[in-house]
């Protein structure tokens, strides 16, 4: 079964990584590469990407992003996973080790195939 892991951010977590080092940048994305390179030898990866800021989000009709009226969002989806996998046990073990995890920042959502 497919499981869509959703990575979402915000900007105190934005900030906080901007705060780092070179070094402690490159520490820290270190995680996602060896997950990634993880999933890819258990063929469980479908994709994986970032997601660009959300100040360049792409609206049907033109104008970019739109001004509202809408609800203030605190967090935005950074980056996904799509993983094929046996159980949700797996989906959520795989999302578990996403740094944003630690934080509450991960999802995982069974696709509808």
């Amino acid at each position: 079964m497919r499981y869509l892991i959703l990575i979402h951010g915000n900007q105190q977590w934005r900030n906080a990584f901007a705060a780092l080092s070179d070094d402690e940048r490159r520490g820290g994305l270190a995680a996602y590469t060896a997950l990634t390179d993880t999933l890819e030898q258990t063929g469980e990866l479908v994709a994986a990407a970032p997601l660009a800021d959300p100040s360049r989000t792409l609206r049907p009709g033109g104008g970019g992003a739109p001004d509202g009226p809408f609800a203030e969002a605190k967090e935005y989806v950074a980056g996904f996973y799509l993983v094929d996998c046996d159980d949700p046990e797996r989906a959520l073990e795989i999302a578990a080790q996403l740094p944003e995890a630690s934080v509450g920042l991960v999802e995982a959502r069974p696709t509808m195939d």
